[in-house]
């Protein structure tokens, strides 16, 4: 099911509902005369993205944002000891998890009644559909937690990626400067605008220097630390014995830190991953941002996609700087993120590059 979640088709057919959500997050960044919040804001963008894009629910924009504090809270208790007190973090989180799973609920049933003016095929219609070709159909439950399952998937992880991406374009302007020249020969940006049409997945998978931008920021700001794996076969490791149904964690983190193949580990230099270098070419496990071997992350072109839009349309639409003297430090708990969840002030541009003075421009409603 996942395989045809994921395919090239639907990414496909994502691209352009995912080009729309974040266009009005950033027009939207861009009409507030405060700055704002990165990382709080780019968990927003990627819980709407999953609601618009993914799961396709037509749900007003209050009720989105209510919807998205709720699973806030859900994310921020779902680690908390499991100890079932009136107060407890344990107790908030299965609160708002039934308070989610009630709202998704409607949506779903919503879903479920009008399926007049679909253009395309979003993750929900595919998994259902998938559970009518094996002679089942889905119980409610089992589509309320596949839904919730592929809001988390695209949720935490991606909102840091996000963050981390912005940070690095305002520190490294030579590299967003060397995306747009990227873009412009590709006839992609022309005035200082996207060209339309130009935006499709052949076309963006083809813009290598955004790739190796995308592949650097993951290197250097992995949103997950490791993973956890069964022994199946006991075996020796430096000279220790790791028994059969042991649980291992294997560190992303360390790999990228350690791995021979990078040099100046600590450099954010996207031009490893060039044509020159290729620095994570040598060797199948110094490079693996999204875990390795079968169980790796099945999303992991989602996000890749998702990041690479959200970068062109950083390039091509808006200037934004830093709204603090100093770059914040990075926690990596519960994923990686900046401290002050990086404040950053974002300012709209016209077609000539020029900056567009507005002051409430509201959010448009995302038509998908």
């Amino acid at each position: 099911v996942f395989s045809k979640i994921f395919s090239h088709e639907a990414l496909e057919s994502y691209l352009p509902k995912i080009q729309l959500v974040i266009k009005d997050t950033l027009r939207a960044w861009s009409s507030n005369p405060e700055s704002i919040n990165v990382y709080h804001e780019a968990q927003k963008l990627t819980f709407r993205m999953a609601i618009r894009v993914l799961l396709g629910f037509r749900i007003p924009d209050e009720e989105l944002n209510r919807l998205f504090e709720v699973y806030q809270q859900f994310v921020e208790n779902v680690f908390s000891l499991p100890v079932d007190l009136p107060f407890s973090g344990y107790r908030r989180g299965i609160r708002a998890r039934e308070t989610l799973q009630k709202g998704l609920e409607k949506a779903i049933q919503e879903k479920l009644q009008n399926t007049q003016g679909k253009d395309y095929a979003d993750a929900l219609d595919i998994l259902i559909e998938s559970g009518k070709e094996h002679g089942k159909e889905l119980t409610m439950q089992e589509l309320k937690d596949g839904t919730l399952e592929l809001i988390f998937a695209a949720y935490a992880t991606t909102a840091s990626a996000s963050t981390s991406l912005i940070m690095q374009l305002l520190k490294h302007p030579r590299v967003l400067e060397k995306l747009r020249e990227e873009l412009r020969s590709k006839g992609i940006l022309h005035n200082g605008c996207i060209c339309e049409g130009s935006l499709r997945l052949d076309n963006i998978n083809s813009l290598h220097y955004l790739d190796c931008v995308i592949k650097e920021v993951l290197r250097l700001f992995t949103p997950i630390s490791g993973g956890y794996r069964t022994v199946l076969q006991t075996f020796e490791l430096d000279g220790f014995q790791i028994p059969k149904g042991w649980s291992v964690m294997y560190s992303i983190r360390d790999t990228h830190d350690t791995a021979p193949v990078f040099k100046d580990v600590d450099v954010f230099d996207p031009d490893r991953f060039g044509q020159g270098r290729s620095e994570d070419k040598d060797g199948r496990f110094h490079y693996l941002p999204f875990g390795g071997g079968v169980r790796t992350c099945l999303g992991k072109h989602l996000a890749k996609l998702f990041l690479k839009a959200l970068a062109i349309e950083l390039a091509s639409t808006s200037r934004f700087e830093l709204a603090t003297r100093t770059f914040p430090k990075i926690t990596l708990v519960p994923v990686v993120h900046p401290v002050d969840g990086l404040k950053v002030k974002f300012f709209g541009l016209d077609s000539n590059q020029n900056e567009i003075l507005t002051g409430t421009d509201a959010m448009l409603g995302a038509t998908v």
